[in-house]
Order: structure tokens, then C-alpha cells, then sequence
């Protein structure tokens, strides 16, 4: 099946993703500087544990995998005699869990970005080490060669393909959160956002996106106020506050996030989905490399392996990321485009 479909056709399910999503109730943050690295080897060769010190937001799964040298042959030679995978995470300073945070052993990162790394990492036959950073320098660390590849709810876009290659992994879709008492839905409709207070994360995808409805908006005489926190921490205290009525962020946070307060008196609730892409394209989220790294296509082959084997599904569904399964890998698909006004 193709992984690429109409808007229509798919936002109707639930979960997916690009940067900041809910830190939940219980889950340690994220601590350390921008070059904190966190190596995680295999509990034996020839098997991943993923799901390490989840806190509850996986199901400990150990996953059997090996290299495959005709798909480790394909990797630039520098990095097969460095014998290492170089992973960039952007979770600093609070995590977002389930996809990426400090576990609760309080050095772990773990996380379903961080275990796809060392899933491929093991296909590749290289050494993972995990690198946490904040998101701005998840790429300062792929443009200076600090990390290879960056796993880290990273969605493709148009304007991405001009300095980074992809390889995507997981279908992209974005939610706005609401308090539970809130009777407002978005309802697939821009124009349901006007009066609104919406707070974003700097720097995404889904940011572009609600600044171009704003400006639609404005264009009819309409406002939208957006507001911008350093950490999901900030975002739900400011919602349980009134001081915003809803926050768009990546869609498998902010699930995580329902379930985790639900019987709290911030309770809160998804009141709308969106694709990471724009009205007419499934977004996806992928493996991010340098542009000419000659890295997307043996990461494309790791991730097909991981799909053709079954060993991609396991990791998904430890972390209850079955509905946002892609059926293959692409090299540079179509993403968010350079104008999706």
C-alpha cells in the first residue's frame, strides 16, 4: 500500500509527529548538556531492548536483529571503519515522551526515536551512541558532522530537502490538546482557530503551518494569537490556566499525555488531527542525514529490513505506535511544501 494517501483518507486515526510533545505526569526530564551522549548496547549480539526504563510508556521488548552486510555495504567507508552510528536526538530540556526523554534511571535516553536508531544502528553492524541536544542543535550537529543521522520526530519537508536527505520511518500527524472541559474542536477548519490563543514550538513544522492559517485569517480580518513556551511543561501549566485554549504539537505526545492525566483535574483531551504535511499529503517523519551523505539510502534499506522482518512492528507497538505505521521506507518523498497556503 502506498504511503502516501489524501488528507481525507487518513486523519482520522490518531498519533504521529515533529519536535516538542507533553512531558507526562511521573517521567524524569530530561537533564545534561547539548553533548550529553548515552550509549545503550544490546543485552546480547544479535538482540535490541527496547523500551529500557520506559516508566510505563512502553512495554519492554527485546527484538532479535543482526547486521546485514549487503545493507552495511552500502554505508560511506568512513563510517564503516569508525564502526559507530552517531544518533542526534533534539530532546533537551524536557523530553517528549513517548518518543524521546531521560528514563527513569535518570541517565537512559530512551524512547521510540532513540530504539529505531539502535534497530538500524544493529542492521547497519555499527555501534549506536546517542547524543541528546536541544532541537535547534539536533541540526547544528548534522551540519557539522557531531551526529550522522538524526532520529528525532523529524518531518520531511520541502524546505529541509535544500541542506538534509531523508529516509522516513512513521506517518506524521499533528493534534491540538485542550482541556478536557473545553468544548471547542478544530474540526478540520482553519477558520475555527480565529479568537484563539494557540501555543506552538519554534522551529517546526507545525509552526509554519499555524502561521499560515494566522495569516489567512488576518487576511479576512480575523485574529489568531500564537504563543510560544520553552518546554511542554510550560505549555500545560499554561493551559490548565486559561492562558492559552489549545496547543498544536506532534500527535503521539500529546496522546501519551491524555492518557497520562486522565483522571487528574487537568485532564485533557485531543480536539483535532492534522497531517504533519498539509492539507493534501500524509506527512512523515525520517531519518535525517546530510544532504549528500550518501547516508538516506542504506538507512532506507535498515528500515525496509526492519519491516520486511517484522521487528519494525514490534517497535511500534511497544510503544503503542501501531496506527502510525508506514508501509516502506522512502528516500526523499514528497513533504511539506515550500507554500501550503
Amino acid at each position: 500500500m502506498s504511503t502516501h494517501f489524501t488528507r481525507r483518507s487518513l486523519i482520522r486515526g490518531i498519533t504521529a509527529a515533529t519536535a516538542a510533545a507533553s512531558l507526562a505526569t511521573g517521567l524524569a526530564a530530561c537533564g545534561g548538556n547539548s553533548d550529553a551522549a548515552t550509549s545503550t548496547d544490546s543485552a546480547k549480539s544479535g538482540e535490541v531492548v527496547i523500551g529500557q526504563v520506559s516508566n510505563g510508556a512502553a512495554k519492554q521488548t527485546s527484538i532479535k536483529v543482526s547486521e546485514v552486510k549487503s545493507i552495511r555495504a552500502e554505508l560511506p567507508a568512513a563510517l564503516k571503519k569508525n564502526g559507530k552510528l552517531e544518533i542526534g536526538i533534539g530532546a533537551l530540556p524536557a523530553g517528549f515522551p513517548p518518543l524521546a526523554y531521560v528514563g527513569s534511571d535518570q541517565k537512559t535516553l530512551t524512547g521510540a526515536e532513540p530504539d529505531l536508531g539502535r534497530l538500524v544502528a544493529a542492521v547497519l553492524g555499527l555501534k549506536p551512541e546517542v547524543k541528546n541536544s536541544t532541537w535547534e542543535n539536533l541540526f547544528v550537529g548534522i551540519d557539522s558532522g557531531k551526529v550522522d543521522v538524526a532520529f528525532s520526530n523529524v518531518t520531511d519537508t520541502e524546505e529541509r530537502k535544500k541542506k538534509y536527505e531523508f529516509a522516513s520511518y512513521r506517518q506524521d500527524n499533528l493534534a491540538f490538546v485542550v482541556p478536557k472541559k473545553s468544548t471547542w474542536n478544530f474540526d478540520d477548519n482553519y477558520e475555527n482557530l480565529a479568537g484563539k490563543t494557540v501555543s506552538v514550538s519554534s522551529g517546526t513544522n507545525q509552526e509554519k503551518i499555524l502561521l499560515e492559517w494566522k495569516a489567512k485569517l488576518a487576511k479576512e480580518g480575523k485574529k489568531l494569537t500564537v504563543k510560544y513556551f520553552q518546554d511542554s511543561n510550560s505549555v500545560y501549566l499554561a493551559l490548565s490556566s486559561g492562558k492559552i485554549d489549545a496547543y498544536l504539537g506532534p500527535n503521539p505526545g500529546i496522546a501519551y499525555h491524555n492518557r497520562q492525566v486522565a483522571n487528574t483535574p487537568n485532564a485533557t483531551r485531543t480536539a483535532g488531527t492534522y497531517s504533519g504535511a498539509g492539507a493534501s499529503l500524509q506527512g512523515l517523519i525520517a531519518a535525517t542525514a546530510k544532504k549528500d551523505s550518501g547516508l538516506a539510502k542504506p538507512l532506507a534499506d535498515a528500515i525496509n529490513y526492519l519491516i520486511k522482518n517484522g521487528q519494525y512492528a514490534e517497535w511500534l507497538k511497544a510503544y503503542n505506535l501501531s496506527n502510525e505505521a508506514v508501509a516502506k521506507s522512502e528516500v526523499n518523498p514528497p513533504g511539506l511544501p515550500l507554500d501550503n497556503s
